[in-house]
């Protein structure tokens, strides 16, 4: 029985996004480590089905703001991805890069929004590879684009491009460490497919 939105899944269902997403971050891990030539630890993230208005919030408020990587999907799966940066993974990336310390988002240069836009487009695409992978779908990411705004204004984008999904996404949190003695910090990737690519997704996976 095909899925009409996405909050009609189920956990099984949510198991195995979880699953491909912890198979996505391995290969994000490998390929984040290459580029910043420092250790990566990725923790198993955790997949969740959130509404845009708890999506705002759980990123800080959706008067915060906040930098984020939006990238489109095209082919055999259609749909968007959302990643977004908090402040203490910016903070990481910018002085494993450059060395510099970071005090806020308006104050990054183009060589900052570069550098993170490049680990967001790695990010997204180390998912979407995953994905493609145990599915044999083939799936075309298109360039990705940087957006700096209050998150409330970012989610509005893929809550009205993907509206005839509901008012629910896939809301993916990301937790790891660069280098050998840093803390934790943490990301999140918002998910919004078009229902029938999900719902074959889950029919190539045998599991509709």
């Amino acid at each position: 029985m095909p899925f009409n939105s996405i909050d009609e899944l189920d956990d099984m269902h949510v198991d195995v996004l979880t699953e491909l997403g912890n198979i996505g971050s391995g290969n994000a891990a490998t390929a984040l480590a290459s580029l910043m030539n420092t250790e990566i630890n990725i923790n198993v993230p955790h997949v969740r089905i959130l509404g845009f208005n708890d999506v705002a919030d759980y990123v800080g408020g959706p008067e915060n703001v906040v930098l984020g990587v939006l990238i489109k999907l095209s082919g055999d799966v259609d749909g968007m991805i959302l990643y977004v940066f908090n402040d203490d993974l910016i903070r990481n990336v910018l002085k494993v890069f450059f060395g510099k310390d970071y005090t806020s988002v308006s104050e990054l240069d183009e060589m900052d929004m570069s550098a993170l836009n490049e680990i967001g487009n790695i990010m997204a695409s180390s998912y979407v590879n995953a994905l493609s992978s145990m599915t044999s779908l083939t799936i075309d990411v298109s360039v990705p684009s940087m957006c700096v705004d209050m998150a409330g204004a970012i989610l509005s984008v893929p809550s009205i491009e993907f509206a005839q999904v509901g008012n629910k996404v896939l809301f993916i949190d990301d937790s790891f460490s660069i280098g050998e003695n840093s803390d934790k910090v943490k990301s999140n990737m918002i998910l919004v497919p078009e229902m029938d690519s999900l719902n074959k997704i889950f029919e190539r996976l045998g599991i509709m």
